[in-house]
């Protein structure tokens, strides 16, 4: 009994000790794998931080004056987005994009309680904020039962956090708080284009901002596709994502659809706004450059005509292109609204180029780059014949005013002469 007692004791003193033993190589192998991971994912953050590229400098600085910015962070695959998005926890923080992140309350705040609404759109409304430090920004909700509207967030806080141009709307800040998902941007104290083609409580917009609103739009467009490395197509330009400031400059805005044009370039459900679409895009599925070429040229022709592409707008374009071969005589489809006050020279050549933007073949549109061009050329033809316009008025202002002097001076020349024949008789007669 002693042995079979003392056996079982040993048995089971071994059994323990081994089972301790592997108890401590399972703790450290779990401590080692662990630091291991720790270590990855500190090495992944501190990539992430480092700029992909900076946005190509020396793209298309001359033609579209272009203010550069490094890029932030862009995650590699769709768990380094979800971690990034993560981390957006801590208030009045810089985030790796370079983006301030703002508290809820003081959104809650500065929007009176979200009562200051001036704006709906497929994000979510908009509201008009008064912010402490005396600043007014607009915030933009995402709607709570928006699962697209979450990954637009995404798109646009990575997008905009790298983005920076005179063209593009100012991304402020961002809120990830209590479930709710906030874009904060810089006010534009005009509001969108749209809401001065369509609005009868707004005056029209002149022929001379419109053209100007046109190059201002292709300028942040060339900057997205020729100055930002990757490049970037919006896939929705609408005169609703056209922002005007003080000045009546236009900015586009609304980057929830765009994509890096070398991340994915096929889509399995068409995303846009009908009338906008690229025919191209919608039989092929596929969006490039030229996509927003030919939404560039229905936005030229909604400036022109004042008429809104779910109106018809096109069909009227190409009835009117049968008359006018795509080159003049556009006159027609003008906007009653300008009241002929317009010139019909820069009215053909906008027309003329917004015609090639929509043409059905898309490598016969022009880039963005020509475009610029174009329109460029347009604004600085106009100047050049105002200043020699004005040159000739000053030179027959100088005549008039110079024969005016004549004919003031004449009388008093006369009478200066008569009097100093009288002077000299009366001393002939002394």
């Amino acid at each position: 009994m002693k042995e079979e007692s003392s056996g079982l004791i040993i048995g089971i003193s071994i059994g323990v000790v081994i089972g301790v033993a592997l108890a401590i190589v399972a703790f450290f192998c779990f401590r080692y794998h662990r630091k291991r991971s720790q270590i990855g994912n500190s090495s992944s953050r501190r990539t992430a931080t480092i700029p992909i590229r900076a946005n190509g400098a020396d793209s298309c600085t001359i033609m579209s004056d272009s203010s550069f910015g490094t890029e932030s962070p862009r995650p590699s695959n769709q768990n380094g987005m979800s971690l990034w998005l993560g981390g957006l926890k801590k208030a009045n923080v810089v985030s790796a994009s370079g983006i301030l992140e703002y508290c809820y309350k003081d959104l809650q705040k500065a929007t009176y309680n979200f009562t200051t609404l001036i704006g709906q759109g497929a994000f979510g409304p908009v509201y008009k904020a008064q912010m402490s430090t005396g600043e007014t920004v607009a915030v933009k909700v995402l709607a709570t039962d928006s699962k697209q509207g979450e990954k637009e967030f995404q798109t646009e806080v990575m997008l905009l956090g790298r983005l920076h141009h005179r063209n593009l709307v100012n991304l402020v800040g961002y809120c990830a708080e209590r479930n709710k998902h906030m874009l904060i941007y810089v006010f534009m104290t005009r509001g969108s284009l749209a809401s001065h083609l369509y609005n009868e409580n707004l005056e029209p917009l002149n022929w001379e901002n419109r053209v100007q609103v046109a190059l201002d739009v292709s300028r942040g467009l060339e900057y997205l596709h020729d100055g930002a490395v990757p490049p970037v197509i919006h896939r929705d330009i609408k005169s609703s994502n056209i922002l005007l400031d003080q000045s009546m400059r236009a900015r586009v805005a609304d980057f929830g659809l765009s994509r890096e044009e070398m991340v994915n370039k096929h889509a399995s459900n068409i995303r846009g706004t009908f009338g906008y679409l690229d025919p191209e895009y919608i039989s092929t599925r596929s969006f490039t450059k030229k996509s927003d070429v030919y939404s560039y040229g229905v936005l030229l022709f909604e400036l022109i005509a004042g008429r809104n592409p779910l109106q018809g707008l096109m069909e009227y374009v190409e009835l009117a292109a049968m008359n006018t071969e795509g080159k003049v005589g556009w006159e027609e489809i003008v906007d009653p609204r300008l009241d002929g006050k317009f010139d019909v020279q820069e009215l053909n050549e906008v027309a003329s180029l917004a015609y090639k933007c929509v043409n059905r073949i898309p490598r016969k549109r022009p880039s963005m780059r020509d475009i610029v061009q174009v329109l460029s050329r347009i604004l600085k033809s106009r100047h050049d014949r105002k200043h020699q316009k004005d040159s000739s008025n000053t030179r027959a202002d100088e005549v008039s005013i110079n024969m005016d002097q004549l004919e003031n001076r004449s009388p008093i020349l006369e009478h200066r002469r008569v009097e100093s024949v009288d002077s000299t008789t009366d001393s002939v007669d002394v």
